[in-house]
């Protein structure tokens, strides 16, 4: 019976073991997008598990040997007694009791850990310990161009433009947030933390809308380079510029005369359109890289998300930073601004949804929105609801008043990363990991038709000024589909490998 209580204690030893490892698997992601930069104070969580899971390993492997016996050894299976009995080995008490008390200890933590996560942060100071770009690490392959109006491929021949010889001002100072309010309840759907760490790599090419006049769009690539594209003739108008890192967005300001793009580098850059000349760099510092970027309607503020998990509201009149936002354990993974200009939202890897009062730079609200990461949000028109795609391969719209979810569309096979809605609201689009982009009825949820690449994942999509849609991903092609379906034709034909 001792022999078999010993062996049950083992198993249940292995399973609170491989508990723990579930709770740190991230920390492989972490390590290989971020290397030894990655070793934060985030980071003792996890490290906190591994030992955890470590100890109750061994505390399996000393029960299963029989090493931790629970009462006096037998010599040739008869129990000693007297003198003989307090000369033998009496096992290890003290070690077994550890080993017996340690399970526990760790269940109760990770029950804890689980039960935290339900609550809305309130900010404080943190650097989240994600791979950058919120499961959207940097990207092996070469050259894939980034997330903007309908992205075109960076071809290999064309020779990265100089940045304008415009003077960059100092690096913006950044300020602390305002203390956080006391966010409403979440709903009662929740998903457990630590997030599925998604191995997303950028997109290579991925359009946003066009420019306001339709005729050009803008591409930001891991060439480090923007280029601005004609949309009729098909051909490269010219290079706007180059970040130091990777590229990843490129937004039309609502001028429609200057753009803002942002990378890698922490840089936020505003271009002049007509000769790519630099009118303002805003410095992220130590919040990071910038994952993603979006532009108020009037054009006087922006916010960007950050792999550090932080997001910065800017003001763009006077170039500077209006607030930092701390809350988000993770890596930012979507932002967008309300067609109002006075909220923002912003989405993180794990899945956690934050909204936010621009002005103020308050926490509104916080909830678990999604299983997995979240990619893609945009707010409709009336600024009542909110759409989210994710990881999990739903794409769900919110009640922004309330933070319920109130209608759910499914079809998606791979991660939803990209959102578009039509001018007239009546229709959305949306871009997959499955190499498809789908068409759906705002009103009833059904898809009306799917775009198929059959060339790999579909990074961004938008709404050409003809009502076609726009679609590019892994290939660098971007591609127009007629919309009520059928084949899509290539605007711009991705460079080769």
């Amino acid at each position: 019976m001792n022999r078999l209580a010993d062996k049950v204690l083992a198993l249940v030893l292995a399973v609170v073991a491989a508990a723990c490892l579930a709770q740190v698997y991230p920390l492989i992601d972490i390590l290989a997008g971020r290397g030894l930069a990655g070793l934060d104070v985030a980071m003792l969580r996890p490290a906190a598990y591994s030992a955890a899971a470590l100890a109750c390993f061994i505390g399996a492997l000393l029960f299963l040997a029989g090493q931790l016996p629970g009462r006096p050894v037998h010599a040739a299976g008869v129990l000693l007694f007297g003198r003989d009995a307090e000369l033998e080995p009496a096992g290890r008490p003290r070690l077994r009791r550890t080993f017996l008390v340690l399970p526990v200890v760790v269940l109760l933590a990770l029950l804890g850990d689980g039960f935290g996560s339900w609550r809305p942060h309130e900010g404080g100071e943190h650097v989240a310990s994600a791979p950058p770009m919120g499961s959207v690490p940097k990207p092996e392959s070469p050259s894939p161009v980034a997330r903007t109006p309908p992205l075109p491929p960076a071809l290999p021949s064309e020779q990265a433009a100089t940045p304008p010889a415009a003077a960059n001002p100092p690096a913006l100072p950044v300020q602390p947030a305002p203390p956080v309010a006391e966010p409403a309840v979440p709903p009662a759907s929740t998903a457990p933390m630590p997030p599925e760490v998604a191995v997303i790599p950028p997109p290579t090419v991925a359009p946003l809308p066009p420019s306001p006049d339709g005729r050009s769009i803008m591409s930001a690539s891991t060439d480090h380079t923007i280029k601005l594209w004609d949309m009729g003739g098909k051909h490269l108008m010219r290079n706007l510029g180059v970040h130091k890192d990777m590229a990843r967005t490129a937004l039309y300001m609502p001028d429609g005369t200057s753009a803002l793009t942002a990378g890698d580098d922490g840089e936020i850059v505003q271009r002049k359109l007509a000769d790519g000349a630099v009118l303002h760099v805003f410095q992220s510092g130590q919040n990071g890289g910038v994952n993603k970027l979006a532009i108020s309607p009037d054009g006087r503020r922006a916010v960007s998300g950050h792999d550090t998990g932080n997001v910065i509201i800017w003001d763009l009149v006077n170039g500077s930073v209006l607030h930092v936002l701390t809350g988000h354990d993770w890596s930012i993974s979507a932002v967008a601004v309300s067609p109002d200009g006075k909220q923002a939202l912003s989405g993180s890897i794990d899945g956690t949804l934050k909204l936010w009062d621009i002005d103020s730079g308050k926490q509104l609200r916080s909830w678990h929105g999604h299983e997995q990461g979240t990619y893609g949000a945009v707010f409709t028109a009336d600024g009542h609801h909110l759409i989210t795609g994710s990881g999990d391969l739903t794409i769900k719209v919110w009640d922004v008043d309330s933070g319920r979810e109130v209608k759910r569309f499914e079809g998606h096979e791979g991660t939803v990363y990209a959102l578009v809605l039509s001018a007239d609201g009546k229709h959305l689009l949306s871009g997959s990991l499955d190499g498809t982009a789908r068409l759906w009825d705002m009103a009833s949820g059904n898809q009306i038709a799917m775009f198929d690449s059959q060339t790999g994942p579909i990074y961004a999509v938008a709404f050409a000024a003809d009502g076609t849609v726009l679609t590019g991903g892994s290939d660098r092609t971007i591609r127009d589909w007629p919309a009520a379906g059928g084949d899509g034709v290539v605007l711009f034909a991705g460079a080769p490998g």
